[in-house]
């Protein structure tokens, strides 16, 4: 089974109370991830009477499954959000990334955040060539990187794009006390109170033991919200899966490290109780398309050992990485129709930068306050050609999965979200689904939705 080094690491477990009785709230949150953590403490820290609502313990899912750098760099990027988004819209996302740097170095604990550049690689002709059109980019939005060839790890590289100043997290510690101060300013979190249903016209969500909740706000902070389907945000989201590894290292860098181009690499340290930890990262695939993914670790585990002498490698995970067409997630209104429902999810592998900003975001839309990002990440905003693409190309594998699936896999449980096939997932010993990216523990309980019922095995 995965083992993840932040979850292992984290502080001791506070453990929060089940919501076994009905209850309301200005705002109710759903996810206890970073995301809905950040925001819970930040509208309650505005005067807000908020609940979190976590279907399992807090920060269990992706945020306790990331490399966890916390940087504005993502990948190559804005050279593509200034042909979408214009030069206002690529600088407001930077912007927006730098905020949320600003905001965890001014928060964090000493053993939660350590300060870490950024470092873009290209190993090929065709990277190197997508390093200098991001460098132009830059250098139009006046982001402050440099381009050379700059780098502490064992890599053959063409090119690198550096960008100084940013920042890594241990994202349960982080996350661990962002709960606690959440409370501290009034806020209500629940953990194992996973929300069912959601009854849109009274206001209330209804958890799986029965219990209703009502609010005036709610805010889905979900890879995949229960009612997406409404503003079809469902079909404008495909989910990846990609892989990390740790081990000791006495070589801490200074640095942070991604590939643009294949092999895909993603390098980090990390500085633990004054252990020092390599985390490699690299490899993805469509969630829930293969069962063998023990090749995916088995590939970290020997470049580890290639590049670096490692070989005890005691920490191995996955991650789920739901992304949008244009790339800028999804936060704020599910619809123009639905006012009092928000939503938060989209983050490509930047969870922990993005987090944050959605937090902001939220916060800032709910209580009146100008933010110049809430335009940029709206999930309504009108991308039309590339959404139909992409939906037409996830409800088409829908349709083949569901029903080929049956057909070829009759042995595996059938996917309580939408009937779809699950399959093994043999490393991680889970029940994966290709639909839409649910998971489920080897004995059928919800691992990560969308579904919110267990398998029937």
């Amino acid at each position: 089974m995965a083992r993840t080094l932040w979850l292992e690491t984290a502080y001791p477990k506070k453990t929060y109370p089940k919501l076994s009785q009905d209850a309301q709230a200005e705002v109710v949150i759903v996810g206890g991830g970073l995301s809905g953590l950040t925001t819970a403490y930040l509208l309650s820290k505005a005067g807000k009477d908020v609940i979190l609502l976590e279907g399992k313990e807090i920060l269990a899912g992706a945020s306790g499954h990331t490399t966890a750098k916390l940087t504005s760099q993502h990948d190559i990027i804005y050279s593509d959000l200034i042909n979408k988004f214009g030069e206002d819209g690529a600088r407001a996302y930077f912007d927006a990334s730098e905020e949320a740097i600003r905001f965890a170095r001014d928060f964090a604990k000493e053993d939660e955040l350590v300060n870490a550049d950024s470092v873009l690689f290209s190993q090929t002709k065709h990277g190197d060539e997508m390093i200098h059109h991001e460098w132009r980019a830059y250098q139009q939005l006046k982001i402050p990187g440099r381009i050379g060839k700059d780098s502490e790890i064992p890599v053959d590289m063409m090119s690198t794009l550096t960008l100084a100043d940013q920042a890594q997290l241990h994202p349960v510690r982080f996350g661990q006390s962002l709960a606690e101060k959440a409370v501290e300013a009034g806020a209500r979190i629940y953990e194992h109170s996973r929300v069912q249903m959601l009854n849109l016209k009274e206001n209330k969500v209804v958890l799986e033991n029965g219990a209703h909740v009502r609010y005036g706000k709610l805010i889905l902070c979900t890879h995949y919200p229960v009612e997406a389907l409404r503003g079809l945000q469902i079909a404008k989201l495909v989910v990846q899966r990609s892989y990390a590894a740790s081990a000791l290292t006495n070589k801490p860098l200074k640095g942070q490290y991604l590939a643009v181009d294949q092999p895909s690499l993603s390098v980090r340290t990390s500085q633990i109780d004054g252990k020092s930890y390599l985390v490699i990262g690299g490899g993805k695939h469509e969630a829930g398309s293969t069962s063998d993914t023990e090749p995916y670790y088995e590939s970290l585990v020997e470049k580890g050992k290639q590049l670096f002498g490692l070989s005890d490698f005691s920490h191995q995970w996955s991650a789920q990485d739901p992304q949008t067409p244009d790339i800028i997630p999804y936060v704020g209104q599910i619809t123009s129709g639905q006012p009092d429902v928000f939503i938060s999810t989209g983050f490509r592998k930047w969870g922990m930068s993005n987090s944050l900003v959605s937090g902001h975001i939220l916060r800032d839309i709910i209580i009146g306050k100008d933010n110049k990002a809430i335009d940029l990440y709206a999930p309504t905003r009108s991308d039309f050609g590339s959404i139909l693409l992409q939906a037409l190309k996830i409800n088409g594998m829908v349709i083949a999965e569901f029903v080929g699936g049956r057909v070829t896999r009759t042995d595996t449980p059938t996917c309580t979200h939408m009937g779809c096939k699950t399959r093994w997932n043999e490393a991680d010993e889970t029940w994966d689904c290709p639909c839409h990216g649910s998971r489920f523990y080897k004995d059928g309980r919800v691992m990560e939705g969308p579904a919110t019922r267990p398998l029937e095995l």
